[in-house]
């Protein structure tokens, strides 16, 4: 796995598995971590949801895209923040380093995993529901995505083997 895209970014839903996943996916292929979120924590210096409460949400968003626009790695899964997507210049620098892959997760599965939003640190609109916020994403993901794994109904085993196949070493 040589040249420049040699990492892994998964993007997704807040509660999507990204990060369970990706840290599976980094042991499995022998691969290094990075969690986007827990960098804009660091740089933060909180809690994404305190940052949020503190600043605002645009202010948040302009910190992700900052980190995510910082990330410089080889070899290595990055797991994104949801929100990483409305970024077009943060994404462009993660599609430069690696093959982008959008955990596709209905709806349902996201509302029943998040439980109440208003605890998770997920971006969103004053007055926004969760299926509007999903609604408003899932087109970006899509977007954004080399690759689409549907993860309806799908145990973590089986979705991690999904991803195993994809990214057999002459495949990235």
């Amino acid at each position: 796995m040589s040249g420049a895209r040699t990492n892994i970014v998964l993007i997704g839903m807040p509660a999507c598995g990204k990060s369970t996943l990706g840290v599976q996916l980094a042991k499995w292929l022998s691969m290094g971590f990075l969690d986007t979120d827990l960098l804009v924590q660091a740089r933060a210096g909180c809690s994404m949801q305190a940052y949020q409460d503190e600043f605002g949400m645009e202010a948040y968003r302009r910190l992700e895209a900052e980190t995510a626009r910082s990330v410089v790695c080889d070899h290595c899964v990055v797991a994104t923040g949801g929100s990483v997507v409305y970024s077009e210049s943060a994404m462009l620098h993660l599609r430069s380093l690696a093959t982008v892959v959008f955990l596709d997760v209905p709806f349902d599965e996201i509302a029943r995993r998040i439980g109440d939003i208003s605890r998770r640190g997920v971006v969103i609109r004053p007055g926004m529901t969760l299926g509007d916020l999903f609604n408003e994403r899932r087109p970006l993901y899509l977007r954004h995505a080399d690759h689409v794994v549907d993860c309806a109904g799908k145990t973590q085993d089986a979705i991690l083997d999904a991803l195993c196949t994809l990214f057999r070493p002459s495949k990235l």
